[in-house]
């Protein structure tokens, strides 16, 4: 009888001390692996994964990306009816003490045209409904609404109303930002020691800069109107 002797049977019996160190350290490796996914599995692996999760807002009033007449401003050449639409947001960073809203159009000249702006929305909120943003008692407590540069015009019924949208007859559509911050004190205006009646650049300033690691998150999105 014949024996067949490859050079490959040898090999696989008796690997060369180069391929044992690579299998000693493929062993190694997935061991590493599956004791890693296991500690995962057995510390809370699915909450650590639900806390990464992308902190979003948005508004199913404006999902189709740009503002219908309700909620466009009625003054200045305007007609609308003015009334803020529904925010929803999920996924606020942990830690979250209170939320804050600012409303910005990118395109207005020259350093943009502020809408709307509202501080301390308690932690608890997910998001706000429509019209809060016209009437101080709309707002969830201990929420108050800031200055906007519709201040002292009477355009929007009060100081720290929303207002829409109006931009001039012929431009292209404008551009408005929405942008929700989420913060890890009480009370922004009491932490940044600044006025309630502050400018919405001041305390734009305060959120991204003045209170530091304080700011635990931002989300945004863009809405749309030309006329």
């Amino acid at each position: 009888m014949r024996i067949h002797y490859r050079m490959t049977d040898h090999i696989a019996a008796n690997p060369p001390p180069a391929r044992k160190a690579y299998i000693a350290i493929g062993a190694s490796i997935a061991a590493t692996v599956v004791a890693t996914v296991t500690a995962l599995g057995g510390c809370g692996g699915s909450d650590a994964m639900a806390q990464s999760a992308e902190f979003t807002v948005s508004s199913p009033d404006l999902a189709s990306g740009s503002f219908g007449n309700k909620y466009v401003l009625n003054a200045f050449g305007c007609t609308g009816g003015n009334v803020s639409p529904e925010l929803r947001w999920q996924n606020a960073p942990a830690g979250t003490k209170g939320f804050a809203l600012q409303v910005l159009d990118l395109d207005a000249q020259p350093l943009g045209f502020w809408h709307w702006s509202i501080y301390n929305i308690p932690a608890t909120a997910t998001g706000l409904a429509q019209g809060a943003g016209n009437a101080a008692a709309s707002l969830p407590a201990p929420a108050f609404g800031g200055n906007n540069d519709f201040m002292d015009t009477g355009a929007t019924g009060g100081n720290g109303n929303y207002g829409g949208p109006c931009p001039p007859t012929g431009d292209k559509p404008h551009r408005y930002q929405f942008t929700l911050y989420a913060y890890g004190v009480p009370d922004l205006s009491v932490a940044a020691n600044a006025p309630r009646t502050g400018t919405s650049p001041l305390y734009g300033s305060i959120l991204n800069k003045g209170i530091g690691n304080q700011l635990l998150g931002k989300a945004s999105f863009i809405a749309t109107f030309g006329r």
